[in-house]
């Protein structure tokens, strides 16, 4: 498209240039943000993780004061192992399918394609005279469960600030969701005991009690998709569960030790989370646990939380939601049933919605594209965005 902004699909690349799957360190493209940043004079802030090898960044456009808004992303990608990819991952390749240029490499979509945006328009930002403070927030780690940003919301109204609201740019083509689903996740570690297989009795199958776990969380999610909240928004209208990886296990020839199982459940907003933890935990230790130990005393399981992230809820006519129908014209919003961190923001008293470029389908894939026109839209919203902060006005 002749409207394309050229800067954000530069900028676009060198992002995608920086491997920044989630098990390696986003350092690179922070320093590179914190470098173009400081050209235009803006001084940002890490907030950094324990050991010191991933980073947040936060960077505050216009005064210093309260009522502004937040532009959210993350900085992590899924892993392409295994993918099979058409061109290199980490390099961005044009190219044009159906008469529609697309922008293809990991995260193009999820989500470099909305910070090369926002980076786009860092120097108009910057030479206005801005009346609502813009801030800027980029987080580590939030495809393997939101927890970098946390670190950098509990900065929001004690170092920074308060703002009024945070838009959070996942990919939804450039429309407001309003609600996403929760996620708990989980290993279940299985310990039996090892013996040659023609003597089953004398040993403990890791893999047959991990068998019985995963029919009690089958007949878990089977209850809870048979009681559907059809008023709920979501698709599908329930609280899902998922088994995601299984490894157990040595020879076809021995009772298997060991067993590891990681799973999750994803809550609608207002379903009761921990009720579901503790009815899990509750299973594991009253019911399985001791028919592990009557079948040898060195049987057990743990249970180890990997992830927990709340549901995004509905917040009827909150600024975040009429800023944003203000800024793309829509008169409709969605619900979607990934996870992002806009539920953290709304946690922090901080009204959040997701909008931004590019589709979810098209993320976690491989060749992972974004359009062009996607681009482009969102660069007329942040132009909007900008419009608006430099007016002065209240939120619509």
């Amino acid at each position: 498209m002749s409207d394309t902004p050229r800067r954000a699909i530069e900028l676009l690349a060198r992002l995608v240039g920086f491997d920044t799957t989630s098990h390696r360190s986003n350092l690179d493209m922070i320093e590179f943000i914190e470098r173009y940043l400081a050209h235009y004079k803006i001084v940002p802030r890490r907030i950094e993780s324990d050991d010191g090898a991933k980073s947040n960044l936060l960077a505050t456009i216009g005064p210093e004061m309260p009522g502004g808004v937040v532009l959210s992303g993350h900085t992590d990608v899924v892993p392409v192992t295994g993918q099979d990819w058409s061109s290199e991952p980490f390099e961005l390749t044009a190219r044009t399918v159906n008469g529609e240029a697309r922008q293809y490499g990991r995260g193009s979509a999820d989500m470099k394609g909305f910070i090369a945006a926002v980076l786009d328009k860092v120097p108009a930002l910057a030479a206005a005279d801005l009346q609502t403070p813009v801030h800027i927030a980029l987080s580590y780690d939030e495809e393997v469960g939101c927890r970098g940003v946390g670190r950098m919301i509990a900065k929001l109204g004690a170092e920074v600030p308060m703002p009024a609201l945070a838009i959070v740019g996942e990919p939804t083509n450039m429309q407001i969701v309003t609600a996403h689903k929760g996620i708990r996740g989980f290993k279940t570690i299985f310990t039996g005991v090892a013996v040659h297989s023609s003597a089953p009795h004398l040993g403990a199958s890791a893999i047959g009690f991990a068998g019985e776990f995963i029919t009690f969380l089958t007949n878990l999610a089977a209850e809870n998709a048979a009681a559907p909240d059809p008023t709920s928004g979501f698709t599908p209208p329930w609280t899902t569960f998922n088994i995601g990886h299984i490894k157990g296990g040595e020879a076809l020839n021995i009772v298997p030790e060991r067993c590891v199982i990681s799973w999750e459940f994803r809550p609608l907003p207002g379903v009761d989370a921990d009720a579901i933890e503790a009815r899990v935990r509750a299973y594991l230790d009253d019911e399985l646990r001791p028919r592990m130990k009557l079948a040898h005393p060195a049987a057990d399981v743990i249970l180890t939380p990997l992830a927990a992230v709340p549901p995004l809820s509905v917040d009827p006519d909150s600024p975040a939601e009429r800023l944003a129908r203000y800024l793309t014209g829509a008169n409709m919003t969605q619900t979607v049933a990934y996870v992002a961190e806009a539920s953290q923001f709304q946690l922090h008293g901080i009204p959040a919605v997701l909008c931004g470029p590019g589709n979810i389908a098209q993320a976690h894939q491989p060749d992972e594209w974004i359009a062009d026109s996607e681009m482009s839209a969102c660069a007329v919203f942040l132009d909007r965005l900008r419009a608006w902060c430099v007016s002065g006005s209240p939120v619509p």
